[in-house]
């Protein structure tokens, strides 16, 4: 089978968030057993690995999509699935607008003329709660407001005082942990909006195994509609702040959030065990 890693949320390689992408579809019409796929993902040892096989003709979607931390299986990621549709499109295995089976529903991938994907996500249901207690020291910074993001994305959504603040973040990460069912989402307005992005973000996963993650497509469901409502506008970009970076361009549409960026294939092998 043909493995291939690509960075995803990004146009250039080595920057935004690498996953590693398998289609069964040549081997399999379904997956390979649990153990295996956790295996897998655990040798890549990126955020995700997506695993997707095709599925017959005439259905409410063209493939079945998992994905896989180097620990766990998870309910929902933007970046892999960015990066499959990608691998799906450059290698000509799927044609124009493609519909993912997951845990989280049907997510669909649209392709660009420039080259970009939008993802059509469900947008995540916020809910402001209190600080936990305890959460401040672990992330080393004072939350201004805190906002539980639902079962899909299973993170705390923590605002703080400025960009500055966010950049600057070196949390407990152990101490994270048990404040999510995934992790926390820190986020802040842009300090300078003509830079191109509107709110910087940073988002620490230590319950799932990722310390810190480069660019997060699901927690993006979360601060979109944050954002927009902050901001009043329903189009919007997101810098996410780790030392790979990456952007992600929103557009929140009620019940729905659209991801938008683009996917560069590094590498590309055979997968031998």
């Amino acid at each position: 089978m043909r493995i291939r890693i690509v960075d995803a949320f990004t146009d250039r390689p080595f920057a935004g968030n690498p996953a590693g992408v398998l289609l069964l579809d040549a081997f399999l019409d379904a997956f390979l057993d649990d153990d295996r796929l956790q295996r897998v993902a655990l040798e890549v040892n990126h955020a995700e690995t997506a695993f997707a096989h095709r599925l017959p003709a005439g259905g409410g979607a063209d493939w079945a999509l998992r994905w896989f931390t180097p620990v766990t299986e998870v309910a929902m990621c933007g970046h892999a699935t960015l990066a499959t549709a990608h691998v799906l499109h450059t290698t000509g295995a799927h044609e124009g607008p493609v519909r993912f089976a997951t845990r989280s529903g049907v997510l669909s991938a649209t392709p660009h003329e420039d080259g970009s994907l939008t993802l059509d996500f469900p947008t995540a249901p916020l809910t402001r709660v209190e600080a936990p207690a305890g959460v401040a020291e672990a992330l080393g910074a004072e939350p201004q407001a805190v906002c539980d993001t639902g079962e899909n994305i299973g993170d705390l959504l923590v605002e703080v005082a400025d960009e500055e603040t966010v950049r600057g973040l070196t949390p407990d990460h152990k101490a994270l942990a048990a404040h999510s069912a995934r992790g926390v989402v820190v986020t802040a307005r842009a300090d300078d909006p003509a830079r191109g992005y509107d709110y910087v973000s940073r988002c620490f996963f230590p319950n799932v195994g990722i310390d810190e993650d480069p660019v997060t497509g699901s927690a993006h469901t979360a601060l979109a509609p944050y954002w927009s409502q902050r901001l009043g506008r329903a189009t919007l970009t997101g810098l996410q702040a780790s030392p790979r970076s990456g952007r992600v361009r929103t557009e929140l549409r009620g019940a729905r959030t659209l991801l938008n960026g683009h996917a560069v294939t590094v590498i590309e092998g055979e997968l031998l065990a």
